[in-house]
């Protein structure tokens, strides 16, 4: 299942450890590879310049691999501007060269530069060299696109199909406190999956690179089916519904197998909020989950994703998120700048440093990382987690009661959620629909739920083709209050058997008001919309839907008793969860 491995590190010494590869991920994105100016030069093309048209001065250096040995003459103190100043530290050059360009082991003339003799070599691995490349037509590149707006077929991608290269490259350039490279390879040893990614092999895969997405070999990918981008910007493409099945199939499946010491899950910045809030209900084991992303693309100035995967590393291999018995205690995290948030609490406030935030007004941030001391925790959160949730795969039954329209009337039908090998099935994934409130929004004085046309559209597309289906309405803050119309909408959806989860707006830092006993509703406690959502989900395959009643319009007191009941079972997982 793994497409590359770490070789070189000893197992016994170090943690073995899972990357995943969501999609639109930044943190696994690189700048657009540009044609240089020694390439240009070499094709009589015009020469890149600066923005006001003055020449550039220097040539961009992009990491690539050397086809043969090259030796090359390294002057002297051009490491540091002050290396000359202790120049009585420093033992002698290897040597000199002249005005001919030759190179000598003795002075010949007093402007002779002392240089440093050294070979490079193919297995060293990568080096910055100058980007050659052009189009086939013999242009040069200066975007991911051979022109504005290209197709597909006329684009380059610029995400990477796995973790492995970036890894490399951070093993490769990174330089430590202490003035060392190797920050990862010297702490982990590393296997890479590809359960979402954000790039894909169109082509096919070598015999090599084929992965398993849980449903066999994968030969030739396909855009926004097997992998998801966001550059080039017109070709963008987000995963499905479905997808999250896939996903939850893959890092369970190795997540729980025994043979590493954690996860880390690399996602697009504004979502890897929700995907590691997913997992971190949905997966059962007791290893670490870790998300990653970054504000700037890989290699890019400014680049935060390569700190924060070395900081993810650390506290995986610091265990200090393990109890008395080794399982973890502390359930998904993401680590963004040197803070670890939990999965339930976090989320992105601003592309910027400092740009993640803690939802809910109550904690989130359960410890540090990254200064002059080890990973510390300051607290434990309370909420269930990843083996101890409610909601987990394991805990997931392999068919529930959904809710679809027959002959006019919402009707009880199985609907199945797990294979007969316990894997989560794409058409069992819930339609969960978030619908806000607002002042100055109902179309008139009067509680009309008819004029909630959006609500009646989406009820009657759940009955037909999504078995499992909620709304999670936002109302305001914190408490969840909604618009009268909009409540008695939602309450006939309810009635219709789509649980209602009721939460405050945006970054509430209140509680959302338990159901009152005329409410067919649950209190979504201080979630945002986004992560209630995703709570509904993993309850609706727990559960179930509601038990409709047979007349929406006038449902009999036992019928609204069953809703309750129902209910009722919703309302502890999200108080606890």
């Amino acid at each position: 299942m793994a497409t590359n491995s770490n070789e070189l590190t000893n197992p016994l010494l170090r943690p073995k450890i899972a990357i995943f590869s969501g999609p639109t991920a930044t943190i696994q994105n690189s700048e657009p590879l540009v044609t240089s100016n020694k390439a240009r030069l070499k094709y009589d093309l015009p020469l890149r310049t600066n923005p006001d048209g003055s020449p550039a001065r220097f040539d961009t250096l992009r990491p690539q691999r050397l086809a043969a040995p090259v030796t090359v003459y390294i002057e002297q103190f051009s490491a540091h501007p002050l290396e000359r100043d202790a120049a009585e530290l420093y033992a002698p050059p290897d040597g000199y060269i002249g005005r001919d360009g030759v190179f000598r082991k003795e002075r010949k003339e007093p402007d002779d530069v002392p240089v440093y003799e050294v070979t490079l070599l193919p297995e060293d691995g990568l080096y910055p060299l100058p980007y050659m490349a052009r189009q086939a037509n013999g242009q040069p590149w200066d975007n991911d696109a051979s022109y504005p707006l290209a197709p597909a077929h006329l684009c380059r991608q610029p995400f990477y199909p796995d973790a492995s290269r970036i890894f490399e490259e951070i093993d490769r350039f990174g330089i430590g406190h202490y003035g060392t490279g190797n920050l990862l390879s010297s702490k982990a040893e590393f296997d890479f999956y590809r359960p979402a990614p954000s790039g894909g092999y169109t082509k096919g895969l070598s015999d090599t690179e084929r992965t398993d997405s849980g449903e066999g070999d994968i030969l030739r990918e396909k855009l926004g089916t097997d992998f998801f981008i966001y550059r080039p910007p017109h070709l963008r493409r987000s995963p499905a519904m479905s997808d999250l099945a896939r996903v939850t199939n893959i890092v369970q499946e190795v997540a729980s197998s025994g043979r590493y010491a954690g996860a880390i899950w690399l996602e697009g910045s504004p979502n890897v909020e929700e995907s590691i809030y997913w997992l971190n209900l949905l997966i059962d084991a007791t290893v670490p989950v870790v998300g990653n992303a970054s504000q700037r693309p890989h290699g890019s100035i400014g680049n935060d994703g390569d700190l924060n995967i070395i900081h993810s590393v650390e506290y995986i291999a610091s265990r200090i998120w393990a109890d008395e018995n080794g399982r973890d205690d502390v359930g998904a995290v993401v680590i963004q700048e040197k803070q670890i948030f939990t999965a339930r609490d976090v989320q992105k406030g601003d592309a910027r440093p400092g740009g993640y935030v803690v939802t809910g007004g109550h904690g989130g941030i359960v410890g540090t990382l990254g200064n002059s001391g080890p990973a510390v925790l300051t607290f434990k959160p309370v909420k269930r987690h990843t083996h101890k949730s409610a909601v987990n795969i394991t805990q997931i039954p392999g068919t529930v009661q959904g809710v679809r329209g027959i002959d006019g009337k919402p009707t009880l039908v199985p609907v199945k959620i797990k294979d007969e090998r316990g894997k989560l099935l794409p058409t069992a994934i819930p339609k969960v629909t978030i619908a806000k409130t607002a002042r100055y929004l109902s179309e008139s004085h009067e509680a009309d739920p008819y004029t909630e046309v959006e609500i009646f559209a989406r009820i009657e597309k759940n009955l037909r083709d999504f078995p499992l289906a909620g709304f999670v309405a936002e109302g305001v803050s914190p408490y969840g209050n909604l618009m009268e119309s909009l409540a008695a909408a939602l309450k006939r959806a309810a009635l219709t058997g789509m649980p209602v989860v009721r939460v405050g707006r945006g970054n509430a830092t209140g509680i959302a008001k338990p159901p009152s006993p005329t409410e067919l509703i649950i209190a979504g406690s201080n979630l945002t919309a986004t992560k209630a959502r995703l709570l509904l989900m993993a309850c609706l395959m727990k559960f179930g839907s509601l038990p409709p009643a047979s007349d929406v319009d006038n449902p009999t007191d036992t019928e609204v008793a069953a809703i309750k009941s129902k209910l009722a079972e919703y309302q502890v997982v999200f108080d606890t969860h």
